[in-house]
């Protein structure tokens, strides 16, 4: 019996895959994307781009570890992209849907992402990622939730509510990528203009009973503007952000940088009635421009009193101290069970060893004639052909030279390149953002989650690191640098791939404010990274009838968009496999 043991632990294993396989969810969503001038959100007439009709877009709700399957038809009339804004694409960054990782969806055509909420839990967002698409709108919200047997750390709330607060353009999205002076004249809460707008137009409205809890995910889908959120005579308590549940605090209001999400709970502890929900921007008086501030409503069951008395009052919105003081109060909760039964606190980076540092100053300058945003005076070109698609053929060749600008220190020149950087696989990278500009930054990472172990004004020295927090600093995806400031963030790059590195600031990144960094693994293994999808687009140097890699790469893709719109059926092929292993174990009497 001992011969039959290897035996005994392949039916182990396959029945675990099995169990595996069955109970994770496949989800299956179909998205035609088109531009609609009907909408009207702010009763200007621009086109909106919508999915399924829907502006904001539906509501992508799954769980940990499921595979979801979303196939976009591209009814615009120019190429499109969407990006998962803080889903990790673990092993699989062909389905990052950036520039540098994908070919864009072309008018008229359809083609299907396929990706996994692999470990994560949280509050996420998705929107165009080309051709500053998302200023006409094509963004929406992004739940990941916890399997059941994970804990979460509170109780369950009566509902959850997404809200995508961002600032809008009055204006075609089409003439605004072209105008550097086009700046937003709304805030828009789920797609509406604010209550008591002039315009008499739908505001948003959240239903709560007296009593219970509610579960607030807010995102930051704007282009330009943070935002101070806050409800009338009530306080929130933060108990995540991005994929991180926090150590949880309450709060009167709350900051939230372009790109960034958060969950928060709120307890209609409150007489009926019907309250304010706010939204204003930092570092703008907004007193001259009234519809920058988003209001919708908070209403109670049965309340027969509408909203009012003075809006609630905020921080004073040039206040950078208050900013300051409160992102560094935004904790990792140290015993909550995240995506894993772990808890989040048997991991800290106090005694990691740091493999590389970028220092990278974030700057604006003209390059012949015309306004560009800089990373250590480059400011990014993006070529006809994804970096990732280069990557597989050619190595890169032709497309862009690794390592060919600096990411310790500012370029000689300021210039316009394919700046891509290499990043140590299984290596700890530091990352110090510098911003020299006089307006709030956000920089964002696809592929991982960094730890935010510092913020600053001034300069950054080497001897600052003294003052970073190893012990619980947040995990996330996305961090602001205040003006004049600096953010340091540790990141271990454990995720093979191309990565963008971006400004989430719209205009920012459309002019330049993005570089990439490969992380590479030299192991064709395709559980250190997935082999390229068999519906993969080709693009620029690299056409259907491209040549196939070199021997010495991984195989070559299919050039067909063609996929069979249907679940993988792994049931059969595994129950096939442990049937004929039985016998050997099991054997006939």
């Amino acid at each position: 019996m001992a011969s039959m043991e290897p035996v005994r632990c392949s039916i182990m294993m396959l029945i675990t895959v099995f169990v595996t396989v069955v109970n994770s969810a496949e989800l299956f969503l179909e998205w035609h994307v088109t531009s609609d001038s009907g909408i009207k959100p702010v009763s200007a007439d621009q086109p909106v781009i919508t999915i399924n009709g829907m502006f904001p877009g539906p509501l992508i709700n799954a769980s940990t570890n499921d595979k979801v399957h979303i196939n976009v038809f591209n009814d615009l009339d120019e190429p499109l992209l969407f990006t998962w804004n803080g889903i990790q694409q673990r092993l699989n960054s062909w389905q990052d849907g950036v520039s540098g990782t994908n070919c864009p969806i072309q008018p008229g055509t359809n083609w299907t992402y396929v990706f996994q909420t692999k470990d994560q839990i949280g509050t996420f967002s998705y929107f165009p990622s080309i051709n500053f698409l998302k200023a006409g709108g094509g963004f929406g919200p992004i739940r990941v939730n916890s399997r059941p047997v994970i804990p979460v750390p509170f109780a369950k709330p009566e509902a959850e509510y997404d809200l995508l607060i961002g600032d809008w353009l009055q204006t075609n999205y089409k003439d605004a990528r072209s105008n550097q002076d086009a700046t937003p004249e709304w805030m828009l809460i789920n797609g509406k203009p604010p209550y008591l707008n002039n315009l008499s137009l739908p505001h948003e409205s959240f239903n709560v009973t007296q009593g219970k809890t509610y579960l607030l995910r807010i995102s930051n889908v704007g282009t330009k503007w943070s935002f101070n959120f806050r409800i009338q005579n009530h306080t929130m308590v933060v108990v995540e952000t991005e994929g991180s549940y926090v150590s949880q605090m309450e709060l009167d209001s709350l900051d939230v940088h372009v790109g960034q999400s958060y969950s928060v709970l709120v307890t209609a502890n409150q007489s009926v009635s019907d309250y304010y929900m706010v939204a204003s921007p930092k570092l703008h008086n907004p007193s001259d421009i009234t519809s920058l501030v988003g209001i919708a409503v908070l209403h109670y069951e049965n309340s027969t009193t509408p909203a009012k008395g003075s809006l609630p009052t905020g921080p004073d919105p040039f206040d950078l101290q208050f900013s300051i003081n409160q992102a560094k109060s935004i904790r990792w909760n140290l015993t909550a069970g995240a995506a894993r039964p772990n808890p989040q606190g048997t991991f800290n980076v106090t005694n990691v060893t740091i493999s590389q540092t970028f220092i990278l100053k974030a700057s604006t300058s003209d390059i012949n004639g015309s306004l560009h945003y800089t990373v250590n005076n480059v400011s990014y070109l993006t070529p006809d052909t994804p970096l990732k698609l280069a990557d597989h053929f050619s190595n890169g060749t032709g497309v862009y030279d690794l390592d060919e600008y600096p990411t310790n220190s500012s370029n000689d020149k300021i210039v316009r390149g394919v700046f891509v950087a290499s990043g140590l696989h299984k290596g700890w990278l530091e990352v110090v953002f510098k911003n020299e500009l006089e307006t709030i930054d956000t920089w964002h990472l696809d592929g991982f989650n960094f730890f935010v172990v510092g913020f600053g004004e001034g300069k950054w020295k080497p001897e600052l690191r003294s003052k970073y927090n190893l012990y619980d600093p947040v995990s996330r995806s996305t961090v602001q640098v205040f003006p004049r400031g600096w953010s340091a963030v540790y990141a271990y790059l454990d995720n093979p791939g191309m990565w963008n590195l971006r400004s989430q600031k719209l205009r920012s990144w459309y002019l330049g404010q993005e570089l990439y960094v490969r992380v590479y693994d030299p192991d064709p293994n395709p559980s250190k990274e997935d082999p390229p999808p068999e519906n993969l687009l080709l693009c620029g140097k690299y056409q259907p009838d491209a040549p196939g890699p070199s021997p010495s790469g991984p195989p070559a893709p299919s050039p067909s968009n063609s996929r069979t719109w249907g679940p993988p059926d792994m049931t059969w092929p595994l129950v096939a496999m442990i049937t004929a292993l039985l016998p050997l174990y099991w054997p006939a009497t």
